[in-house]
């Protein structure tokens, strides 16, 4: 039914129209039926000076069509012909209809302030002028209608102010809730845009510490593979190993992406911090791990960041150093945990660096020439995501040191 009213409902120059029209009969017929009983009460009647009462009560009507496109005009020309009727004493009727819908009008297009003020100053003039011209109005009970006329005035401006109210207060609640939705829209395309480089920085770190490993791994198989076939076969196991851990991390990560949680795995934390320093032991680094043990409880997010930024440097030093010293330490505070891992840089002792410079060769295979250096990127990131502090960099005698300290009470609330 309300599709079916729009359906029908006619266009807004046809409507004021048809009301200028029905208003101008109105005033027209409404003053001629009221009057021709008590021609005595009328002082001047219509068609004197040459059909001037009539001709007032069709301009205050007709004008109403472009009451919409210039209520200004509109209110100026029923207020001046109003007025001029009623100072000429023509009869009394409803010859003021078309002057309250030019003031309900000229509020309710307004701006609320200078229409206002406008709708004001005029019902201020009308009421001077019907009050003069009602001076001697016969018989004096008929001085009430000059009343009526003011008071109806006054209601059609306010109730012209209180329809424009209500729009603009709709239209500002509006604008709020698209404000809102595009608000929300924002939001959650920026938390999209958070997870995806959340789950390119852990596959960086989970591919690159796997490639580098099996690397090394690799390296090392094809330097012994003919003189100790034992320590190849060692070695290929270790890249099984290594290959199959890093396909579970992946789909641990890339889990988060199906809708089913079958597969998923936890993500890395202090936990597996033994076995990831095992893992780089297999692949030819003397890691000395220090550490509290069993680490204190530590939130997620923390715990998370923490194993990446060691995985990182691990995978570091394996690719742009080779085989040699590395020292972890893990200290846990009230209130942050650092880790630090140094190294000592490259050495070269017989097989260990035949293996290494084969490590390097696989490694610029696979990494081609790039030497951004996005691994110390994605850890400072991950450290100010948390609202700790990194740092990395060469060591004066030799070798490099990165450095992360993280809160235990991050800023903002973080899931990785």
């Amino acid at each position: 039914m309300p599709d079916r009213v729009t359906l029908f409902r006619p266009p807004a120059w046809a409507q004021d129209v048809l009301l200028a029209v029905f208003i101008t009969v109105m005033q027209v017929q409404g003053t001629v039926v009221r009057n021709s009983g008590e021609p005595e009460a009328v002082l001047r009647p219509l068609s004197d000076l040459g059909n001037l009462g009539y001709l007032l009560l069709i301009a205050g009507g007709a004008v109403l069509v472009l009451r919409r496109r210039w209520p200004v005009a509109v209110f100026a020309v029923t207020a001046l012909a109003s007025m001029v009727y009623y100072t000429l004493d023509f009869p009394d009727g409803p010859g003021w209809l078309g002057l309250f819908v030019a003031l309900y009008t000229l509020t309710t297009r307004g701006d609320g302030r200078r229409s206002l003020v406008m709708a004001v100053v005029g019902i201020a003039a009308l009421a001077a002028v019907w009050l003069i011209a009602a001076t001697d109005i016969e018989p004096p009970a008929a001085v009430g209608w000059v009343y009526f006329r003011i008071g109806a005035a006054g209601m059609s401006a306010a109730l012209g102010e209180s329809v424009r109210s209500r729009r603009v207060i709709a239209e500002e609640a509006l604008e709020r809730a698209e404000l809102a939705e595009r608000s929300r829209e924002d939001e959650a395309r920026a938390r999209v845009d958070e997870e995806r480089l959340r789950i390119a920085r852990e596959v960086h770190d989970t591919v690159a510490h796997a490639i580098a490993i099996i690397n090394v791994q690799a390296g090392v198989t094809a330097h012994v593979l003919d003189k100790r076939p034992e320590q190849a076969r060692q070695t290929l196991e270790a890249i099984e190993q290594t290959s199959s851990r890093a396909l579970q991390e992946m789909r641990a990560i890339l889990g988060v992406l199906r809708d089913d949680n079958d597969g998923r795995l936890p993500p890395p934390g202090l936990g597996q911090v033994d076995e990831l320093t095992a893992r780089a032991r297999e692949a030819g680094l003397d890691v000395e791990l220090e550490t509290t043990s069993p680490p204190p409880p530590v939130p997620s997010a923390v715990g998370s960041a923490v194993y990446r930024i060691l995985q990182e440097s691990i995978t570091n030093v394996i690719r742009h150093v080779g085989p040699t010293r590395v020292a972890v330490a893990l200290n846990y505070g009230p209130d942050a945990v650092e880790v630090r891992v140094t190294n000592d840089g490259p050495r070269a002792d017989g097989d260990t660096d035949k293996a290494a410079r084969g490590a390097d060769r696989a490694d610029a295979k696979f990494a081609g020439t790039d030497t951004r250096g996005h691994g110390i990127v994605g850890m400072r990131e991950r450290c100010q995501l948390l609202g700790g502090d990194f740092d990395a960099g060469p060591l004066p005698g030799g070798g490099f040191a990165v450095t992360a300290r993280l809160p235990l009470a991050p800023a903002a609330s973080v899931t990785v």
